[in-house]
């Protein structure tokens, strides 16, 4: 497989995802998509599994779609400071969803041990969770 042209499917594989990704990103003008050459095959090069692989590293970093367009266009050397206070507004969302989650578990974790000491009728989970504030 010569990386300088890869087939849509070889892009796909390559990048570690479903070729109806790759077609995806072209319709909403994330990944250009190159001319078709005779045959109407088209040919992706370096450039493109690239901008994949940031596009679904970036993903998994917990940016959505419209943000990582926004990083896209600031891929040219110049918008650090830009790309590092996005970074920082994501940071503060991780922690938020993070502290939300640990008094999730602390909730959970006292409906459990009310349960196990429970002895007679009714649940405390469901009693609590259906309690008037």
């Amino acid at each position: 497989m010569d990386d300088n042209r890869l087939t849509v499917g070889q892009l796909a594989k390559t990048a570690g995802v479903n070729v109806e990704t790759v077609r995806y990103y072209h319709r909403i003008g994330l990944l250009p998509a190159p001319e078709r050459t005779y045959g109407s095959i088209r040919h992706y090069d370096y450039h493109a599994l690239r901008r994949l692989r940031f596009i679904k590293r970036a993903q998994r970093l917990g940016f959505a779609l419209e943000e990582v367009s926004s990083l896209l266009t600031l891929d040219d050397g110049k918008h650090c400071a830009e790309t590092k206070a996005l970074a920082e507004q994501k940071l503060e969302l991780v922690r938020q969803k993070i502290a939300d989650l640990m008094a999730i578990e602390s909730n959970l974790r006292s409906f459990i041990d009310a349960c196990a000491h429970t002895r007679g009728y009714g649940c405390p989970m469901i009693d609590a969770l259906a309690a008037d504030e």
